[in-house]
């Protein structure tokens, strides 16, 4: 009569000892194989980046007698942000705008504006998008000129923002979006400006 293996009996202990063994064994791998490819990510996260692109900037012109609340210019916007880790960098922002508002009586006002800003960004890496926040700190500068005559000035300057890069590779992204609020006080204004700027373009990490 052929024996029966029951829960005491060797085979089945053995049995059961050799499954436990190689699932063991099987998550050992998996729980390295998790850790390195995660260890491997973060090391490969790009510590620096430089962004070039388009800038549309809503001027706050209330202080500056031009006859209507804000005036747009547009121009170009650059940056370079190196990080320290995933997350934290320190940002040098560059930006021009441009145009020719109208202040009324049908005088057209020949207007620039630059600003270099520094400081920290929050970056929030994932697979198909990285959002960021930053505040930005540094100077504002203004030219104006019409009928012959020219006016300079610059202020303190500041940008509090963000916005989200698309990812499509590891080293190139497109910044669909970014949006800054910027502080001015140029040309012996009364009150603080209050502009916004929008900006897009093309990342490079590296």
């Amino acid at each position: 009569m052929r024996k029966r293996s029951t829960f005491l009996d060797g085979t089945y202990l053995k049995s059961n000892f050799r499954e436990e063994t190689k699932l063991r064994r099987f998550l050992a791998v998996a729980l390295v194989v998790i850790a390195f490819g995660a260890f491997s990510f973060a090391q490969d996260l790009p510590k620096a980046e430089i962004f070039g692109g388009y800038q549309f900037t809503s001027l706050d012109a209330q202080e500056l007698g031009a006859g209507q609340d804000r005036v747009n210019l547009n121009g170009w916007n650059a940056a370079v942000t190196g990080y320290f880790n995933d997350n934290f960098g320190i940002t040098a922002d560059f930006s021009g705008a441009y145009g020719k508002p109208d202040f009324g009586g049908g005088v057209e006002v020949e207007t620039r504006l630059h600003s270099y800003l520094f400081g920290p960004t929050v970056r929030f890496g994932g697979e198909r998008a990285t959002p960021f926040v930053r505040a930005l700190f540094g100077g504002i500068s203004g030219r104006a000129e019409a009928l012959g005559i020219e006016t300079t000035d610059s202020s303190f300057g500041m940008a509090l923002g963000g916005g989200f890069d698309v990812n499509a590779s590891p080293n190139f992204a497109i910044r669909v979006a970014q949006f800054d609020y910027m502080y001015s006080k140029l040309f012996d204004a009364a009150e603080a400006q209050n502009n916004f700027r929008y900006s897009a373009g093309v990342v490079i990490r590296f």
